[in-house]
Parts: C-alpha cells; structure tokens; sequence
C-alpha cells in the first residue's frame, strides 16, 4: 500500500468544489457515467483495432445504492485503469485542471458553474456530494487491481485489489447533508433526465418481467415472471440511425419516449445527419402550435455523445425554432461551458446556420410533395415561419417558396401567387400593389364584406408578429403596401380612380361638420367628410394603418419610436356625404332628433370597430329600442 498527498497548491481542495458547484451538485452522476461510458467505448474501440486482447463481450454500467453502507457505486465494464495510471490519471491531470479551476472562478462564486467538465473535473465531481471516495479498478492489461482511496483532503492511499473483473467501480460515501442521493426515485429521476440516450446498457435494480403462459396453461393460471436487469436507457434511439433505417411509426415512438406527458402527434419531423464541416445529428418535431411565442419554449433537448446537456438551446438554435421539439446531438458543442461560451463559439453558429437551412429545406419539399396537406397543416405551423422570416434573413429568402398568404375565404397564395392574381384589381393609380388584409375575420366582418363586394380579395394575417412581419416585407419588396381592411373606406385604400363626387355642397358641408362638431365635443375623432357610394356606410370609424401597426408592434416587443412611450389611439369620423342618412341628418329641423340621429349612427360606427364598450353599450341598447317603438 502507498499513501501520498496530492500536489497542489490549494490546501483542502475539495470543500472549495463543493462550495463553488453547490447549486449544480446533482451533475455529479452525469460525470461519473460518461467516464463509464468513455471507459468502455475505447474498451470497444481498442478491440477493434486489435490492441487489446480481451473479448468486448456485451458490457454495461449499473448503479447501485447501499443504504446501510450509506454508498452509491458507479460500476463500468470497461478499459479499467493499472496502479500507474490511477497516479496519473487521477492524481495528477484531473488535480492539475481543479487547481487551474479554482484559480480561475475563486471569485466568481456560482457564475457559470457548468464548467466543471472543461477543466477535467469530472471525476471530481463526486466530492460535491460525497465524504469519501474509493476507486477499485482492473484493466484490460494483465496487471494487478488497484484500490484508490481518498476522504476529500489531498490525501490519499493507493493499494492493490483483489478485485477479478475488467473496469471500475466508483464508491461515494455519501455526505450527511446529501443523502437524497441514497434514495431511489431521485438516482432514477437523474438517470432519465440525464443518461436516457447513452450509448451503454445503464442498470438500475432488477424488475419483474411477464412470461408467455405456457401452452397447456389454464385461463385462471398466473402468468410465470421472471427478474430481469432493469436498464433504465435507451443506448440506440432514433437520431443515431440513418433516417433509410426509419418508418414514420419509428419517428412517432420516439416522439412518444421524448414527451411521453404530449398527447398530441406531431404534424412532420426533420431529421438532421450531417458530417462535415461538423458533426451533428437530431430530429425535430413541428408539434401543434399555439398563438403565444413564449409558452412553446425549452422542448429541444441538446446531448454531446448521447449525454444530455441542457434543454435550453436559445443561441445554438435559431431563436424561431425553439419552439419545435426534438433533439439535437453534437461532439462539436462543449459538454460543460458557460452559455456565453456556447453562444460565442464558431461551430455553433455553424450548427445554428445549418439547422435554419435544413429546416427550410424540409419545409420547400414538404410543400412541393404535397401542397394540399402543407396548406391544412398551416395554421399549426406559421407561427414559426412567420417569426423565422422576421429573424433569419437566410430563412426569409428561403421561405418566398413556400410561405402562404390565405384570404379569408380559405384560399392559399404564395406572395408571387398573390402578385400575379392581384396585380390588375388591387393596383391603385400610383402602380403599387395594395394587399388588403383582416387581422379578425369576426371583428372585421363588415369591412371585410364591403371590400369583397367591390371585387376585391381580403388576405386573412391574424398571428400576433403581422405588424412587424408586414413591415419587413414591405421594405424588402418594391412597390407594394399592407392595409388592413378597417383602415378606411374602400375606395380610399385602393385609389384607383378620382374621389366620387359628392351630392353636398360646400356650404351644406361646413353646416354638416359644425353640426356634428358641436354634438360630438368630447370624442376623440378627426372627422373628416368623404363623398363615397350612395349604398356605404354613413359613418365609418378608421386608424391610421402606421399608426394601429407601430402601437401593435409595441405590444409584441420592439417598433415603438424612440420617446413616444405609449402610442396614442387615433380615430377618424369618416363622414359619407353621399349617404341617404347623412342628408337626413342635415335636413332635420329639431336638435333633438338630429341628435339621436347622429349618436346612433356614430354608435353603430364604433360597434362595428369593436369600441362600443361600457355605459355607451347600454346607452345605445336603450336607446335602439326606444327607436324601435
């Protein structure tokens, strides 16, 4: 037996671990099973190649918990490690990066404290919970055992070891105020959270597994169990297979192992396989979308070699996609960096490059095979490529192919679609194309029937980024405008000829607007009289497409102008002077008659622009029923 003390510099390291990874201790348990797991991989590859004379055989790492011993082991299957190469190994490379850890983040306490496995801490992860740790290993060399002890100072004791079998066994003594980690359900939680995909068989206990009856068995017979291994991962899913090998049922049931909670299936996958010039494979699932951008959220779980990283992937995936579902899986993503690192580093903006391109791809041809099913599938899905176009310039170019534009009757366009159909009708006389569009098909109603009436088409744009989409696409095309279908009276959204004439004259319109200036002080309308069709509406209460979109894109973040703060609500009266009722209006007599006149038709204005709220309602219930009488 030797005993020694570990060269370094800062006395009693380990209590500085523990205190600088408090809040991230449970990964203690991820770290001990990728060294496993590591350890039989090159067990594996060694075999291969020939340099290690041993059968691989079919390893696996099982955990196990001794309560009354107060331990939890680790055991792998694989390399093992000679007396020398626990010196080395353990004593010397692995201390080396502690000390160079605690140098470096000494005074940054709790700031990024997923670097642990940067620093090739990860065996040393262990003293985040444990008071003491043996190491028994064998290695596939033909020399003795080695027993490594160590109580969490620098020093240690290294002996030799009966032990028979190839690997190593970890022992952690588990600490007295971590003994959640002697209890079963939370090894088990955190070996599904963070081992689920390993490449190696993990074993948990035994569970009891049904037999087949046998076949001269009664009805009324119990059918025959047996104790099994309970291997708690799946070592080969779905994304580590060539998609060639894969059946849509495949892609399906590993959706359902990933969320086994989601109800729903998935509308289409993407299934990511690439090799140069980095390597990453994944899937990703479009789910069912809903209209809030942010509920979605932290569903793609990120893993480096089939061990879990993290499911917040904001700045490796482009932000539009992280409301899909699925995983992505790279060597090139560092296991254990801070996100600032991550989000700075060269091959994941690589990554985020590739993976908008291969996701817009899928989508090109998912809309090519089979245009009628894309068209149904639109509305779960153009929250995402709706917000991919306002983000990602590359995706943008990329979705003119394949991007829709319905109308409110349930008819889909591209936008070159929507140019070539448009272009005569919705053409005003300055040749630019005018696309009118209705953010509510039930609170535009009676806007979106006029228009349609005069012939024109009315494009139905209801998610909640229009405003700032409309104006992207509008500074990126030429000669083109979005008017919302309620911004004013048809004829002036689409000025195709002159202004109608109007049956008033000029002295009959300023006793109009005096008129109705004096019955209508308090409200907060520009009124504006306009000579419309004979059969339009007599009042019509608009906002300013700019105006209603900047206030819009306010509220869903960004767009507002610098020092304005709340954007104002702005209303115009637009008055038909060419109206039957509005003539009436003149022509009565009695104040009290015009008045009613005018408070009903301007009611009837704002009940139509969803305005018309409170005591106004009631006051305008009772007063069409005293009409009525």
């Amino acid at each position: 037996m030797s005993k020694g003390t570990i060269n370094v510099s800062v006395e009693n390291i380990f209590p500085l671990i523990k205190k600088f990874l408090y809040s991230d201790h449970e990964i203690f348990l991820r770290e001990l099973i990728s060294n496993a797991t590591d350890a039989t991989l090159k067990l594996k590859h060694l075999t291969n190649i020939g340099e290690a004379s041993v059968e691989y055989g079919t390893p696996q790492i099982e955990v196990k918990i001794d309560k009354d011993a107060k331990t939890l082991h680790v055991i792998d299957q694989g390399i093992g490690m000679t007396a020398e190469e626990v010196e080395k190994y353990i004593n010397e490379i692995a201390f080396s990066g502690a000390e160079e850890f605690i140098e470096k983040y000494k005074d940054k306490q709790g700031e990024d404290a997923g670097i642990i496995g940067h620093f090739g801490l990860g065996f040393y992860s262990a003293f985040m919970v444990a008071s003491k740790v043996e190491i028994i290993t064998k290695s596939y060399k033909e020399e003795p055992a080695a027993h490594w002890i160590c109580d969490g100072s620098p020093k240690y004791t290294l002996e030799a070891s009966d032990k028979k079998e190839r690997g190593t066994e970890i022992i952690l003594h588990i600490a007295e105020d971590e003994t959640e980690f002697l209890e079963e359900a939370r090894i088990r939680e955190l070996l599904t959270k963070y081992n689920k995909f390993m490449p190696i068989p993990i074993k948990f206990g035994t569970k009891t597994e049904t037999l087949p009856k046998p076949e001269d068995a009664k009805e009324e017979d119990p059918a025959p169990t047996k104790e099994v291994d309970d291997i708690i991962n799946n070592p080969d899913p779905a994304w580590t297979k060539q998609p060639t090998d894969l059946e849509e049922k495949d892609y399906k049931s590993f959706y359902r192992e990933l969320y086994p909670m989601q109800f729903e299936e998935p509308l289409f996958h993407i299934h990511l396989n690439v090799d140069y010039p980095f390597n990453l494979t994944g899937i990703l699932y479009f789910p069912k979308m809903t209209q809030d951008l942010n509920v979605q959220k932290d569903k793609i779980q990120l893993y480096q070699n089939q061990v879990f990283v993290t499911d917040n992937v904001e700045g490796i995936v482009p932000e539009f996609l992280t409301m899909l579902r699925g995983v992505i899986d790279s060597p090139d993503i560092p296991l254990n960096v801070s996100r600032s690192y991550l989000q700075a580093d060269g091959a994941v903006k690589k990554i985020s490059s590739y993976i908008t391109r291969k996701v817009a791809d899928k989508l090109k041809s998912l809309y090519n095979e089979n245009r009628e099913d894309f068209e149904k599938k639109w509305d779960d899905i153009k929250v995402v490529i709706e917000y991919g176009m306002l983000t990602e310039d590359k995706f943008f170019d990329k979705a003119q192919d394949f991007a829709l534009y319905p109308t409110v009757d349930g008819n889909y366009y591209t936008f070159s679609e929507l140019e070539e159909k448009l272009k005569e009708l919705h053409t005003d006389k300055d040749d630019k194309l005018v696309l009118l569009y209705a953010s509510n098909k039930e609170e535009q109603h009676s806007y979106i029937e006029t228009a349609k009436n005069k012939g024109y088409e009315v494009l139905l744009l209801d998610s909640p980024i229009v405003s700032h989409l409309l104006q992207k696409l509008e500074s990126s095309k030429e000669n083109i405008s979005f008017t919302r279908v309620d911004s004013g009276p048809i004829d002036s959204l689409i000025k195709k000829d002159e202004a109608a004439l109007s049956k008033l004259s000029d002295e009959e319109k300023e006793t109009l607007k005096t008129t109705l200036t004096e019955l209508i002080p308090e409200e907060k309308f520009t009124v504006q009289l306009e000579a419309m069709d004979s059969d339009g509406q007599p009042f019509v209460i608009t906002e300013p497409e700019f105006m209603r979109r900047m206030k819009e894109m306010q509220q869903t973040g960004g767009g507002g102008m610098f020092g304005m703060g709340n954007m104002p609500e702005m209303y115009t009266l637009i008055v038909n002077t060419n109206h039957e009722l509005v003539q009436q209006i003149l022509a009565t007599k009695t104040n009290k008659k015009k008045e009613r006149l005018v408070n009903q038709a301007l009611d009837l204005a704002k009940l139509s622009k969803n305005l018309l709220k409170g005591e106004a309602l009631t006051q305008f219930i009772k007063r069409s029923y005293e009409m009525i009488k």
